[in-house]
């Protein structure tokens, strides 16, 4: 598994990377999905992650919707989070 508590603490400079809101709630939301190493008791990799604000991260992972566009805004908030990262000079290729 990878882990980097350095990327899960960025959470808290970035707004919600679904709703854009920016506050204190902001935190790395894991993947829950099987094909990222989720399991019981198991999270994702830390690069499986997006940033979301607290009712995001709540309605991605116990909300009333359906699984299949759970998981499309939470792929989508990731795919805006690793873009944050880079844009925001968190991440570069060396």
């Amino acid at each position: 598994m990878y882990r980097n508590a350095k990327l899960l603490k960025l959470a808290k400079f970035s707004p919600c990377q679904n709703c854009g809101i920016e506050n204190d709630t902001v935190v790395a939301a894991h993947s829950n999905q099987l094909r990222d190493g989720k399991g019981k008791g198991i999270k994702a990799n830390d690069y499986r992650i997006a940033y979301l604000c607290y009712n995001c991260h709540t309605t991605v992972d116990q909300g009333k919707l359906d699984k299949a566009l759970k998981t499309e805004i939470w792929e989508e908030a990731h795919r805006k989070t690793i873009a944050w990262l880079f844009l925001n000079d968190h991440l570069d290729v060396k």
